[in-house]
């Protein structure tokens, strides 16, 4: 089966610095990197050549601040601005968590985008409860799933201790964190995270594996790190068949979390 591919008609030249950061590893090095962009390599032009193509020029949106939510930048797919979540799908049907005071909350199983995305840049902000009771992986647990399968965890890991690969930030049942930025309930936390999906030759053999470097309230938690496989509870990771494109899926483990300013940027060229 062939690499991914995009879902996503629109050019995007101009995501050169982000995708650098999650090319696999070895890619980089041979010149694959410029050939994914689309722009060439180093070779084929001189150095400062004005001929060069330019960057897109593109709106960087808002940072969220205290009580009110940020934007997304100009070029990106909204999937949560406070409005609805017509982005997203529970099963078949329509999403049936609860949108209130431009607020997702998890209501009624997990939910899934619409849309199929292979690499993708993410910025994803979740709050824990104030008044909500946590033990560990009790009380305020979700996770991001790319492809719908490899998850990053969603978890208050504020003065809540559990299994190190289980915090947030974490691949979940595989690598920790570098660091805990997480702020305590009642305050929002921010995910931005660039994920590069799995590779797989003609014969269905790896290539490489999925990667995802995560930016956790500011902080790099996981730098360009691999994905062992599928995300698995009490068992080691693996890859499973090969698979091009899947959606986008955030978990609904029991605890009603608050998800806002929810939009991706696909990478895939």
């Amino acid at each position: 089966m062939k690499t991914q591919s995009t879902t996503t008609a629109r050019p995007r030249t101009s995501l050169i610095p982000v995708l650098a950061m999650a090319v696999p590893v070895g890619l980089a090095a041979t010149g694959t990197a410029a050939v994914i962009i689309g722009l060439g390599t180093a070779d084929d032009w001189a150095v400062h050549d004005m001929n060069r193509p330019q960057p897109t020029v593109v709106s960087a949106g808002t940072s969220t601040c205290g009580t009110t939510a940020g934007t997304a930048p100009s070029d990106a797919i909204v999937l949560f601005d406070g409005s609805n979540l017509d982005a997203f799908k529970s099963g078949n049907g329509p999403a049936k968590w609860v949108v209130e005071d431009g607020v997702a909350v998890v209501n009624g199983g997990d939910i899934q985008t619409r849309e199929s995305f292979g690499d993708v840049q993410l910025h994803i902000e979740w709050m824990i409860p104030a008044d909500r009771k946590t033990n560990g992986q009790a009380g305020g647990n979700s996770g991001v799933f790319f492809n719908n399968q490899y998850e990053v965890q969603i978890l208050n890991a504020f003065e809540n201790e559990t299994y190190a690969d289980g915090t947030a930030g974490s691949f979940y049942g595989q690598h920790p964190p570098l660091v805990n930025p997480c702020r305590p309930k009642g305050q929002w936390n921010v995910y931005d995270i660039i994920y590069t999906a799995p590779r797989w030759d003609d014969n269905g053999e790896l290539t490489a594996p999925g990667r995802a470097t995560v930016i956790f309230n500011g902080v790099v938690v996981q730098n360009n790190q691999a994905f062992w496989g599928s995300t698995a509870h009490m068992r080691k990771a693996t890859y499973g068949a090969p698979h091009g494109p899947g959606p986008i899926r955030i978990q609904d483990h029991g605890d009603p979390i608050r998800f806002q300013n929810i939009w991706v940027r696909p990478l895939d060229g």
